[in-house]
């Protein structure tokens, strides 16, 4: 970021991400979640929406600050966006994302997002 003093930046594949961006990104509990909930695999946007309780716009800003963080992808499959972990990323967004991985047990509030999360991708709905 021009004019940003002290910005460091992470390979990502072939650009770069800041460093302040990519912490920023896992500063929320909202997006810390999103990548525990993703650690199941990739996932539709409507399961995660039930998975947090939130309303879509909020949880597409989350995702999107995710995504610009190199953190997660996503694909369009008809009207609905699929999303998953980028675990190509560089050797430090990778340790990062393993240890959240590791530790999601102990979240706030992720226990009850993973249940909500499971039981909507069982129900037929959305996506199907």
């Amino acid at each position: 970021m021009a004019g940003k003093v002290g910005a460091r930046k992470v390979a990502r594949g072939v650009g770069e991400i800041e460093l302040d961006a990519l912490l920023a990104a896992l500063a929320e509990p909202t997006r810390v979640r999103l990548i525990a909930l993703l650690g199941e695999g990739e996932t539709c946007v409507c399961h995660l929406l039930e998975a947090l309780d939130l309303p879509q716009p909020l949880v597409s800003r989350h995702l999107g600050v995710l995504r610009r963080a190199g953190l997660v992808l996503a694909r369009r499959d008809g009207r609905w966006m699929w999303y998953r972990l980028a675990l190509n990323g560089s050797p430090l967004v990778r340790a990062l994302v393993a240890a959240l991985l590791e530790h999601r047990e102990e979240l706030p509030g992720f226990a009850r997002a993973a249940r909500r999360c499971d039981r909507s991708r069982g129900a037929q709905g959305c996506c199907d």
